[in-house]
């Protein structure tokens, strides 16, 4: 009697996981499409459904502090950017309570502080520089061979570098290393992060020129 009645609850649980699985991944599916297609609204605006539907899934946070960075790289507008990044921020630390010590999380940190940098170098880099280091540290230190990690650290490095005047050639070999993990990189699943090779690749060729 007991064996069936834990054949019965393990029916039920499974029963209730799988519809909310094929949903989850409908949804996201849905918002890399949207995405893809130039709808980064769309892709935002879904990802937020998908992530107060699902509030132990860390990804649809990740994608929206994401899109937010993205779309804050060339912002000009101080009120706007700090809006974007705001709510970057926002979406991030909730990812980060769902998954601790992510080196994926950790990386896009990283990127949304530079994100000021960027916008405002002599305000912001004093602030956040030594920072942005520390979480590409950390994250490396987690994952070693995480492509993500290793690309934006050497690419944070590089680029400082050629603001300070110094040698450049460590770092570009350190991105060589990067173009190498993405290549034999496997994600965990089609919707976990698996970008930066573009970027690697490119900057790999521009250390050549």
């Amino acid at each position: 009697m007991m064996i069936k009645n834990i054949i019965i609850i393990t029916f039920l649980v499974i029963s209730s996981v799988l519809p909310a699985q094929a949903n989850f991944n409908k949804g996201m599916k849905k918002a890399f499409e949207y995405w893809q297609n130039g709808n980064t609204d769309e892709a935002e605006n879904m990802f937020e459904r998908i992530a107060k539907a699902e509030p132990k899934e860390w990804l649809p946070s990740y994608y929206i502090a994401q899109i937010n960075s993205l779309k804050s790289w060339n912002e000009k507008d101080e009120a706007i950017l700090k809006n974007q990044l705001d709510k970057a921020q926002e979406h991030l630390d909730l990812a980060m309570t769902i998954s601790e010590d992510n080196p994926e999380l950790i990386v896009m940190q990283a990127q949304i502080l530079t994100n000021w940098v960027v916008f405002d170098g002599m305000t912001y880099g004093m602030k956040y520089g030594a920072k942005i280091s520390e979480l590409y540290a950390k994250a490396l230190e987690l994952e070693p061979e995480n492509p993500r990690a290793t690309l934006c650290k050497a690419d944070w490095e590089l680029n400082s570098a050629k603001y300070f005047g110094k040698d450049i050639a460590p770092f570009c070999e350190e991105i060589e290393a990067s173009v190498k993990l993405f290549d034999t990189f496997k994600p965990e699943s089609e919707f976990h992060p698996n970008w930066g090779k573009e970027r690697a690749v490119v900057v790999a060729e521009e250390c050549k020129a």
